[in-house]
């Protein structure tokens, strides 16, 4: 486990990183300028098609990711059989409900509590669980992010506008290419007569990640 409490850095953990968090990062990064020149090139060769691409980026945006994580942290709220499987074997939980393969072999949950809030961050890259939430963010690819979530997590949640007691202690893990993290948040208030279809609606990708919360219920 990769995990530490606020002000805890963990071993390994010093990157030498002196960036500010800024969630509009309008430069991009060397690597993402090199696959856009390569996709440029590729395109106007005529080797692959721009808009079969555009179909798959969506694809794990919007269809494969979120929405699939999404369904997993709606059933761990309703099936509490489900939720203590999640808990001990979340690879093989989560591969039950049909989402499993590459970025996500080895998968572990992290339940939020009141007193407990979890935030999940890649210090040194950007691994991410791909079958459940699709393709990372800008922001978390970002140097800044990486560098300040360990270093000021709470600070990290207020930007985000997430303001959370000073009792509640926050927790960072570190994600690798071995062990991937997704964040189990807690079921808003009100909500205990949704479907669990309803109630996957309200769970955002960043609840997951653990920079935001799930929605609140609309009332009745």
């Amino acid at each position: 486990m990769h995990g530490m409490t606020q002000g805890d850095h963990g071993p390994g953990h010093e990157h030498g990183h002196d960036h500010e968090h800024d969630h509009e990062h309008s430069e991009l990064g060397a690597m993402d300028l090199r696959v856009r020149a390569l996709e440029s090139l590729l395109a106007a060769k005529g080797w692959i098609d721009p808009a079969a691409l555009d179909a798959i980026v969506d694809a794990y945006q919007t269809r494969i990711g979120p929405r699939n994580g999404a369904r997993v942290v709606a059933r761990a709220w309703v099936d509490p059989a489900y939720r203590d499987w999640l808990r001990r074997d979340a690879t093989a939980a989560i591969a039950s409900l049909g989402f499993s393969g590459r970025q996500g072999e080895h998968m572990v949950v992290v339940e939020n509590t009141p007193d407990t809030h979890h935030l999940v961050v890649c210090t040194l890259c950007s691994c991410y669980p791909w079958p459940v939430l699709g393709l990372p963010p800008t922001w978390y690819k970002s140097a800044p992010y990486r560098a300040r979530a360990v270093r000021d997590p709470r600070g990290v949640l207020a930007d985000f506008g997430v303001v959370l007691p000073e009792s509640t202690a926050i927790r960072v893990w570190d994600s690798t290419a071995e062990i991937r993290y997704l964040v189990l948040p807690m079921r808003p208030p009100g909500s205990e007569g949704l479907s669990e279809d309803a109630l996957a609606d309200l769970v955002t990708r960043d609840s997951m990640i653990g920079t935001g919360l799930p929605r609140s219920p609309s009332p009745a």
